[in-house]
């Protein structure tokens, strides 16, 4: 439709992305923040869960209640931080990681079928122009209530 806005084709897409990933995860019992959760955690040394927040773009709240499921699952566990007694390092389990290659590779097949799809050309420009629209969010040239 011509008449689509930016952010319309960008909601719609990402909203269909996504609920593309939360049926994958449901067979696996698991949801798409928790397949992200497992990509975004540091294999072996662990990750700080002050970063991981920020990492993932999650509301702590979020974070917290995809952690908590996680770790009751056995995904993960905590430890305290050996360099920083006030924090917390999430590991991941055997079955974790396990659940991680899983992840990944479901992600790989999506980005594999997309490329088979579309032109390096084309994907590239995509790119770009999301990296655009980052750059003008994260500067405030959209909405400056100075002007």
């Amino acid at each position: 439709m011509k008449d689509k806005t930016i952010d319309y084709a960008l909601r719609a897409t990402w909203q269909a992305v996504s609920r593309m990933y939360n049926e994958e995860a449901a067979k696996y019992d698991a949801t798409i923040a928790t397949g992200f959760a497992l990509l975004s955690l540091d294999k072996e040394a662990g990750t700080p869960s002050t970063t991981l927040g920020p990492k993932m773009g999650m509301e702590a709240t979020s974070l917290t209640r995809t952690l908590k499921s996680m770790e009751e699952k056995g995904l993960i566990y905590r430890q305290k931080n050996p360099d920083d007694g006030r924090g917390v390092l999430i590991f991941l389990t055997d079955f974790g990681k396990e659940k991680r290659e899983l992840s990944k590779n479901t992600v790989l097949k999506f980005n594999e079928t997309i490329k088979a799809q579309i032109s390096e050309e084309k994907l590239q420009h995509f790119m770009e122009v999301t990296e655009i629209i980052n750059e003008l969010i994260q500067e405030k040239k959209i909405f400056n209530n100075n002007e």
